[in-house]
């Protein structure tokens, strides 16, 4: 039966991708809204939350970690610009500082845990918005620049949030010593490979003559090495991370374009679908509908604080019009923030209402964004420098 139930997952992600992607949301983000209908009436209960299923879904979130690890490019951000870091650090903070205070006095959350959700729910999707630079022509504007150097940026404050994340479930948990040690190992020996494989760029080279198939075996050996490994302290998302940097830092970079495109398709192919459907039906729309309200505030606050600052920060540089589209730009969020939510909400660290708060919102962005800034750069286009 779940055979029949995966193939109508994959067809329906498939038909409504098509769809969505012609309103400039991610085609992934169909499974997600499948996953809402199916929290609301889900007539194959017992498969949805069988160990086989949460096993592909979490495949799903460790897959998205990988490739997270293996885009960060700590070269392009040693390159980037004052401007862009102070602005980065600005925006971020605010929107992060001020989801803080949101999640605090209405959710009872202790300061620590919101502002790390805080900081989590700031992150910037700027994948989602890089189609639409291309199609108007304007990436290698000011503008364009500033939201494609942001959203690198943007990386640090991801993996120090999914650090701060991991921490959490260790910290939350009352372990044995002998279970401390056990971490302990675990943690410096996923950190002893990552560094050990960085110094091996030479050996790495060697890896070039190989055929993709080869070397996409060797690839799935260091990702599910670095699973088992984590696997042992709970430190899994973590390993999953690591795992893509080291590897970043290992292949050769002429054949690194061809191998990222296989996991890529792994990924979003396979994993990633149930992930996102699993997010969807483990969100609580019962709860949202009784609380609109709250929901209407965690949509307009966060956009309002990402607004300002990044106006505030870009008005000299860029021009009121730009900043402006700056500000709306860099509230899109995408897969990091869905997959740290889901992580902490997993570990039992935040409550369902949070939870299924943010993902609606996160949803909701991703929607509404991506949609008003094609409509903005259409009326704006002269105006842009």
């Amino acid at each position: 039966m779940i055979y029949l139930i995966l193939s109508l997952l994959y067809l329906i992600t498939f038909l409504g991708g098509r769809l969505i992607e012609k309103i400039r949301v991610p085609w992934i983000f169909s499974a997600l809204f499948l996953g809402f209908i199916f929290s609301l009436y889900n007539p194959f209960p017992v498969i949805t939350s069988s160990d086989t299923f949460r096993f592909l879904a979490s495949m799903g979130m460790y897959f998205l970690l990988f490739i997270i690890g293996f885009e960060i490019d700590v070269k392009e951000i040693k390159r980037e610009s004052g401007f862009l870091f102070v602005s980065t650090l600005f925006i971020i903070f605010s929107e992060g500082l001020c989801g803080m205070l949101l999640i605090h006095l209405l959710f009872q959350l202790n300061w620590f845990l919101s502002f790390l959700v805080g900081l989590s729910f700031a992150t910037v999707g700027e994948a989602v918005l890089l189609p639409i630079l291309d199609e108007f022509k304007i990436i290698n504007t000011k503008l364009g620049q500033s939201i494609i150097g942001i959203g690198v940026l943007d990386d640090i404050f991801e993996i120090f949030t999914l650090v701060l994340a991991i921490s959490m479930v260790g910290i939350s948990a009352a372990h044995p010593t002998s279970t401390i040690l056990i971490t302990l190992i675990s943690l410096i020996l996923v950190f002893g490979l990552t560094y050990f494989l960085s110094l091996l760029k030479k050996e790495g080279k060697k890896f070039k003559v190989c055929n993709i198939e080869t070397l996409f075996l060797f690839t799935m050996f260091i990702f599910f090495l670095f699973l088992g490994i984590g696997n042992y302290a709970d430190i899994d998302a973590l390993a999953a991370l690591l795992a893509g940097v080291a590897l970043k830092n290992f292949i050769p970079e002429e054949r690194l374009k061809f191998i990222e495109s296989e996991i890529r398709s792994v990924c979003y192919g396979l994993f990633a679908p149930l992930f996102f459907f699993w997010v969807g039906i483990t969100t609580s729309l019962t709860y949202l509908s009784q609380n609109s309200l709250i929901l209407l505030i965690f949509f307009l606050v966060p956009f309002i604080s990402k607004l300002i600052p990044s106006y505030l920060v870009g008005r000299k540089k860029l021009g009121s019009k730009d900043s402006f589209l700056l500000g709306i730009g860099l509230s899109v969020r995408f897969s990091t923030s869905i997959v740290i939510l889901k992580f902490l909400f997993e570990h039992q660290l935040i409550p369902v209402s949070l939870y299924s708060v943010l993902i609606a919102s996160t949803a909701l962005f991703t929607l509404l964004i991506p949609i008003s800034f094609a409509w903005l750069l259409q009326r704006w286009k002269g105006y842009i420098k």
